[in-house]
């Protein structure tokens, strides 16, 4: 493998094709695609400062490096990417690629980060941006702490564990969703979506979990949550929590400690197809839904 290092290099695609190279102790700079359509690269220890970096390569290890915030969309079309213990401080980054890691990586700036990716890794990242990670299948991420509106819009069998995600309308348009052991705070949780879990739980949200067709919670706490589960089908929620209020599930069950106010006011919902059951109070329900 060739080396590079203690350099600075400048000018558009500056290490353009390269094969087999290991660069450390280097900067990329004022000039764009330096190492487009490159293969089995190693970067150490190095700043990123213009942008389109990293386009139509593969087999990447980048780590102890910083990715500026002129190094925007710097990560697209790549193949087997992985990151470590570095700053991503650039938006857009990591479109459409397959096989990508991160592991202990700060992104600062993460609006439309990692958009229509297959096969995504997160563990110990911290993200702040809006639509982080839009439309990405086959997403696993653990202690990911996430900051930013419409968090996972559009994506497909997802694992979350022992993550923080501040984000108003997260998972909408999803397809199998697994979140464990993990805090979710933001508004119009999961909506228009298939087939979400969450386990042990922390869920802060206004008008949360709606629309959803098959929703199942086990040991979760839903905090200052109203009008939940409005038009979901097949709930199956085991709550240790009260709720605010729940209105218009199509069917299903739902098992809580109190429910402030149960609302059925539309006739096309039936009443009967719900089964609710508030355990402070014995299993009593007030109102005419199947009570156990």
């Amino acid at each position: 493998m060739k080396n590079i290092s203690n350099q600075h290099l400048t000018g558009e695609r500056a290490l353009f094709k390269s094969c087999d190279l290991a660069v450390n102790n280097s900067i990329f700079d004022d000039g764009e695609s330096p190492l487009k359509e490159s293969r089995n690269i190693e970067v150490t220890d190095s700043v990123f400062g213009w942008k389109y970096p990293l386009w139509y390569s593969s087999n990447v290890r980048v780590s102890g490096t910083a990715f500026l915030e002129m190094a925007r969309a710097g990560i697209w079309y790549t193949n087997d990417v992985q990151i470590t213990d570095s700053t991503y401080q650039a938006p857009k980054g990591l479109r459409k690629c397959h096989n990508v890691r991160l592991e202990r990586v700060q992104m600062a700036h993460a609006d439309e980060t990692l958009w229509w990716n297959d096969g995504v890794e997160l563990v110990d990242v911290t993200a702040t941006g809006d639509y982080f990670c839009q439309g990405s299948r086959n997403v696993y991420a653990k202690n990911l702490q996430l900051t930013g509106n419409y968090g996972f819009d559009g994506c497909e069998n997802v694992v979350i564990e022992d993550s923080r995600l501040l984000t108003k309308d997260c998972f909408w348009n999803c397809k199998n969703v697994t979140v464990r052991n993990s805090m979710i705070v933001g508004e119009y949780l999961a909506w228009n979506s298939k087939n979400v879990r969450l386990e042990n739980c922390i869920i802060q949200s206004e008008q949360g979990l709606c629309y959803v067709e098959g929703l199942t919670l086990r040991n979760c706490k839903l905090i200052e949550t109203d009008l939940a589960f409005e038009y979901c089908s097949d709930v199956d929620a085991e709550l240790v929590s009260p709720i605010v209020s729940v209105k218009n599930p199509y069917n299903g069950r739902i098992v809580a400690p109190s429910i402030g106010k149960i609302i059925f006011d539309d006739p096309a919902v039936d009443r009967g197809a719900t089964t609710i059951t508030e355990t402070d109070k014995g299993g009593r329900c007030p109102c005419f839904c199947r009570v156990a």
